[in-house]
């Protein structure tokens, strides 16, 4: 059975933007359609994602600049810039900015979809190195974005998947935060830091039903995610 493939959609035109979306939806693509470029980024930040398709004039953050900030995270994700703007020097800044391709308006709708269709094929995702962690009654699927417990899944945005998945890693040893934050936010400031804030309770909140699986805070370090046998 072939995977579904989620796509985020980024189009500055909504008319354009609704008829792209309800093509795609009806040739089996779920697809979630952003208007302007901070909606998406929020939008791939939270939510799990396989394929993004952006313009490049967008309202606030534009197109390079959705492209570099998603690619500060995920090298392996297809993205595609489907825009007007087709100077030999516009071409070339989408591709230095990590597009898969780059398809100028006007374009014909089947040629996208064999574009989406090729590319899919052709990029493979790095898996995690390790798929499954088994934390005491919970069972974190690192494939499927998924923490199970007692038949019970509940679906993980990126930023708790990457995050909990880093502690697994470090399972019962400190991760000191400004690696964390490293590693995860590419960056150590205030405004991430108050981000990671945010994730370490909904992870807290995650792993709240087993009294075996406890993320500690570590006094002026990090963090410890504390399983017991």
């Amino acid at each position: 059975m072939n995977k579904v493939i989620k796509i985020l959609l980024v189009e500055g035109d909504k008319n354009l933007g609704y008829i792209l979306k309800s093509y795609l939806m009806m040739r089996g693509y779920p697809t979630t359609l952003c208007l302007d470029g901070d909606e998406a980024l929020e939008r791939y930040e939270n939510e799990i994602y396989d394929f993004i398709i952006s313009d490049i004039n967008l309202k606030g953050m534009d197109g390079y600049s959705l492209a570099r900030r998603i690619r500060e995270s995920d090298m392996n994700i297809p993205l595609v810039f489907l825009t007007s703007k087709s100077s030999r020097l516009d071409v070339s800044k989408g591709f230095d900015v990590g597009a898969d391709d780059y398809i100028t308006k006007p374009f014909s709708m089947e040629e996208l979809l064999e574009r989406i269709k090729a590319i899919s094929r052709r990029i493979v995702p790095t898996p995690k190195s390790e798929h499954l962690f088994q934390l005491s009654s919970y069972t974190f699927d690192t494939v499927h974005h998924v923490l199970v417990r007692n038949g019970v899944e509940k679906r993980l945005t990126r930023k708790e998947m990457d995050l909990l998945y880093l502690f697994c890693e470090y399972k019962n040893r400190v991760v000191e935060r400004t690696f964390a934050l490293q590693k995860i936010w590419n960056k150590s400031n205030y405004f991430s830091a108050r981000n990671m804030d945010v994730y370490i309770n909904k992870i807290r909140k995650l792993l709240q039903d087993d009294p075996n699986v406890e993320l500690q805070n570590i006094h002026g370090v990090g963090y410890k995610l504390i399983v017991r046998d």
